[in-house]
């Protein structure tokens, strides 16, 4: 889904930015608790937008790159990047990502209706409102259902989900289109915010902001990126700029309590390779779930505070090796290699590995793809259509898409192609099944 800007606020950490200033704001302060005692886990370089994506053909010309450092808050253990860039740089209203076309992401919405429905049911006349709500896909379950919707979308996918039937609102997520929707439709029932949350700057005044829109008996549904995930399965490729914060439940609640609200169910989905769904509601309202103390347990449990980062950092570097290695070897045997979906995470990927033209020979994107025709950024690759695949084979398909490749491989095989597989992460391996 897309990110949005935040409300203004007085109180929120000082590493506020205003869309469209086109200026990057180093974190001095965590963006949670403020506190200044941020410890370095991990550095990937300089990376570009990875969405910024050139028109084959055109040339080569000056691309910004924006250091990709991990900290993480020793107060707090919130785990975030240390660059706040502009978001009208990384979500320009062309921003080319469509949720629709993920098969995962289209089963995890509607499965989220349905948990909605059975844990917190829903009257025809509440209000659902999904913050960043990118093509409406999100919202087409409730819709169907009968209830009322409204997206809130900054980018031109706004007006592809009102031709489909979702009402939205062109506009970041600021006061201007709180009042908006609540003028037209009044307070939300419920309001959701799937991997968006954690890309939004001053989490504080965003929370404040949902609160505004939100009924008294509403509920805040939020999906992001979960921290231990991305340390077990060595996620690496999932930091980039869209991503201020990775949450784990102990920062996320330390978030949401501050401001009013609790969480109340808390779930592991299995979405973009790890992500975890957390209910809130305010205080009191509603019953607390045994998943919650479970989840924190958990983390507890996995030491997310220290050894398991220090331990992640030098996996990442290791992992790194090891797909160099592996890539020399099929070089030095003459093999050519494509890659298999342009998903922002590989834009990480080629990046802190290294990868360029002469090493992946053309990116492949399923039919209708927003990506096709263009650079994966900050290089010459092409993304092409997906037929290449199999009208001129390589000996091996990298899939950048490597947390689905237990899906990916028997349809790629189904559709004819008998080359390997490679998958980088978190252990770099040859499939030839």
């Amino acid at each position: 889904m897309t990110p949005t800007a935040s409300v203004p606020s007085t109180s929120a950490p000082e590493t506020r930015l205003t869309a469209g200033t086109g200026t990057s704001i180093p974190v001095e302060r965590c963006q949670v608790c403020s506190g200044t005692d941020l410890e370095s886990v991990l550095f990937l370089g300089y990376l570009p937008p990875v969405n910024h994506m050139r028109p084959i053909g055109s040339r080569p010309r000056e691309e910004a790159g924006y250091p990709a450092e991990l900290l993480q808050c020793r107060a707090c253990a919130l785990v975030q990047l240390g660059l706040i860039v502009d978001p009208s740089i990384l979500f320009p209203p062309e921003y080319p990502y469509t949720s629709g076309t993920t098969r995962i992401l289209r089963e995890n919405f509607a499965e989220m209706y349905r948990e909605v429905s059975e844990l917190y049911p829903m009257k025809p006349e509440h209000l659902a409102v999904d913050i960043g709500s990118n093509d409406g896909t999100l919202l087409s379950n409730f819709k169907n259902a009968g209830h009322r919707v409204c997206g809130i979308e900054p980018t031109l996918m706004a007006k592809l989900a009102q031709e489909r039937g979702i009402e939205s609102v062109m506009s970041f997520f600021n006061t201007g289109s709180v009042a908006e929707v609540k003028k037209r439709f009044g307070q939300a029932r419920v309001i959701t915010a799937t991997n968006v949350f954690a890309h939004i700057e001053q989490p504080h005044a965003v929370v404040r902001g949902i609160l505004d829109l939100l009924e008294p008996q509403g509920i805040f549904i939020s999906e992001s990126h979960y921290l231990p995930a991305l340390i077990e399965t060595l996620q690496y490729d999932t930091i980039y700029h869209e991503h201020l914060r990775y949450y784990s439940l102990t920062s996320l609640k330390h978030l949401l309590e501050t401001n009013g609200l609790e969480i109340i169910h808390a779930k592991e989905i299995p979405t973009h390779g790890g992500s975890v769904r957390v209910y809130a509601a305010r205080k009191g309202v509603y019953a607390v779930r045994p998943s919650v103390t479970a989840l924190m347990q958990r983390e507890e449990k996995m030491g997310i505070r220290d050894r398991a980062l220090k331990d992640f950092k030098k996996r990442v570097v290791a992992s790194k090796l090891e797909l160099h290695a592996l890539l020399a070897g099929i070089q030095q045997r003459g093999g050519r290699i494509y890659g298999i979906g342009a998903p922002s995470r590989a834009s990480t990927l080629v990046h802190y590995a290294g990868l360029d033209d002469g090493i992946i020979e053309s990116v492949l994107e399923v039919k209708g793809s927003y990506k096709t025709g263009k650079y994966m950024p900050g290089t010459l690759i092409p993304v092409e259509d997906e037929t290449r695949l199999f009208t001129d084979p390589p000996d091996y398909a990298l899939l950048f898409s490597w947390h689905i490749a237990d899906e990916l491989m028997p349809k790629l095989r189904a559709k004819g192609f008998r080359g390997g597989f490679i998958i980088p992460l978190p252990k770099p391996r040859i499939v030839n099944d």
